[in-house]
């Protein structure tokens, strides 16, 4: 499905304007939502790239710059050792609230655009992943995909590092889908233990899914990325907004 992508929103939250990019079918009609949730690198081409992919199966992607408060809109991280010191710098700079109301900003301008239906997901990589689990609080979400979702364990998300991630699950209502690298530094089988134990302690509905793969295996670039399970993670997770978003209505062309 083609796809229009060269469009941006500056959506207006507690802490300044939030950069936020958009991708729809180009066909008329209404869709289902998805926020997407970048690496701490903000929306790289492999981020676009994933946004664009999400559109051309019939949804509406916002894709939000996670550090608005600190970088120039539009600025991207190069995937390099200064980079990812930047943006771990950020992660535990900006304060948690601003993490939440950014969300919960970016879902609200989702719903209200002409082009959604409405229905909301939302879908996060590595402390997008986070992301994606707390935006999962939102009670309009109905369905939140997490890639390796880092620091969830440690309570290290937001200034101060002592999130309430673990605290505050029985407030998750939609399905989550968990998937993880067994191979993955940041995610030790203990975290993801605990991890697991405190989502079926909380009574989450969800699905978890662990494969042999390292950190950021579904980044198209560099050595770590997993073509071929890229291409089966991608494919759960459409089946996954399709089931729980539904459709929408794409008008026929003439």
């Amino acid at each position: 499905m083609t796809i229009i992508d060269n469009v941006f929103e500056d959506v207006p939250t507690p802490s300044g304007p939030m950069r936020t990019h958009l991708f729809r079918p180009a066909a008329p009609g209404r869709y289902p939502g998805i926020l997407l949730y970048s690496e701490i690198f903000q929306v790289t081409g492999p981020i676009r790239r994933t946004a664009a992919l999400l559109a051309g199966h019939g949804f509406v992607v916002a894709v939000p710059e996670i550090y608005h408060e600190f970088e120039p809109a539009g600025k991207v991280l190069a995937y390099d050792q200064a980079g990812a010191d930047r943006g771990n710098e950020f992660k535990t700079t900006k304060p948690l609230a601003n993490y939440d109301s950014d969300a919960r900003s970016a879902l609200d301008t989702l719903k209200a655009n002409p082009d959604c239906t409405g229905d909301l997901g939302v879908m996060g990589i590595c402390i997008g992943g986070h992301l994606s689990f707390r935006a999962a609080f939102n009670q309009d979400v109905k369905a939140a995909v997490c890639f390796y979702a880092t620091d969830i364990h440690k309570r290290r998300l937001g200034l101060g590092m002592k999130d309430d991630t673990l605290d505050r699950m029985k407030e998750v209502r939609g399905e989550l889908m968990m998937i993880w690298g067994r191979q993955d530094p940041h995610v030790s089988d203990e975290g993801r233990a605990l991890i697991y134990q405190s989502m079926v302690k909380a009574g989450i509905h969800f699905t978890w899914h662990e494969f042999n793969a390292q950190h950021a295996f579904l980044r198209d670039e560099g050595h770590r990325y997993d073509p071929a399970l890229a291409l089966t993670c991608y494919q759960m997770v459409i089946n996954l907004f399709k089931r729980k978003l539904g459709e929408g209505n794409q008008q026929p062309t003439a």
